[in-house]
């Protein structure tokens, strides 16, 4: 019985380990080949990137053209959270059968975790159509042309870092564990619910680093890169605490510099 067993958790970790590697992959190709917006991603770092230019582009705010911006928000979260949530994924994955459940609801609590960030991200393309309405965004480079508010975004974001909310909420993601002990719930209900706590705390951790694409290009594919990197390390690495302040002060130096140097 104990051999049904681990047989069983096995093939639910190979399973969620698959899946969860084809759906990153997946969302990355798609970010890479332009998430559909019709142009390439720029990847490249800039100590002012408000002062980028770019070629006049005016394009109407239609329903099919904020769909596809929502797409592109909720695939970029989508590939630049899951490597942070797949150990707790993972570790849903192996206790619903361990106690007793003869399956895990993977799914649904997948569908908990992004329905979060699918909030995340509508609030985002509200904010992206306001800035390019009040011509406040570089139509080209998707970032922000004012000094104030590009500065201003950097330096809220580094204070953050150093909040206890900040640090309330990433302490509960690096607690996969103790998250999963406190909110277990049987079916795809319960799972459903898990997702949504786990996502809430990961949207709490992490909003206003996601919102520096606004800062630094939304399509800037080395800083997708680098957020994505910066975030798993905050939540997976034994230091992560540390980063997340350390990374923190970094912003605030740099909205610092921007606001003063301009």
């Amino acid at each position: 019985m104990r051999g049904v067993a681990e047989s069983i958790l096995r093939r639910y970790r190979f399973v969620t380990v698959l899946g969860l590697t084809l759906l990153a992959v997946l969302a990355w190709v798609w970010i890479l080949s332009g998430a559909g917006m019709g142009m390439a991603g720029q990847a490249e770092f800039l100590v002012f990137p408000h002062r980028a230019t770019g070629m006049d582009m005016t394009m109407p705010w239609d329903t099919p053209r904020f769909a596809i911006t929502l797409a592109m928000w909720w695939v970029m979260m989508v590939a630049m959270m899951l490597p942070a949530a797949a150990p707790l994924v993972l570790l849903y994955a192996r206790a619903a059968p361990a106690q007793g459940f003869s399956s895990p609801h993977i799914g649904a609590f997948l569908a908990g975790y992004l329905t979060c960030w699918l909030g995340y991200s509508t609030a985002a393309v509200c904010l992206q159509l306001l800035l390019d309405r009040t011509g406040l965004l570089n139509a080209m480079t998707m970032s922000l042309s004012s000094r104030w508010l590009s500065g201003g975004l950097l330096v809220a974001a580094g204070i953050y870092q150093l909040t206890p909310a900040k640090n309330a909420c990433l302490s509960n993601c690096r607690n996969p564990a103790e998250l999963l002990s406190r909110h277990f719930r049987p079916g795809a209900f319960g799972a459903f619910r898990m997702g949504l706590i786990h996502g809430s705390f990961c949207v709490g951790c992490c909003w206003l680093l996601m919102a520096l694409l606004f800062v630094v290009g939304i399509m800037n594919l080395a800083w997708v890169a680098l957020l994505t990197i910066l975030v798993a390390a905050e939540k997976l690495l034994p230091g992560g605490m540390w980063l997340a302040r350390i990374g923190g002060l970094l912003l605030l130096a740099w909205g610092g510099l921007i606001l003063v140097v301009g």
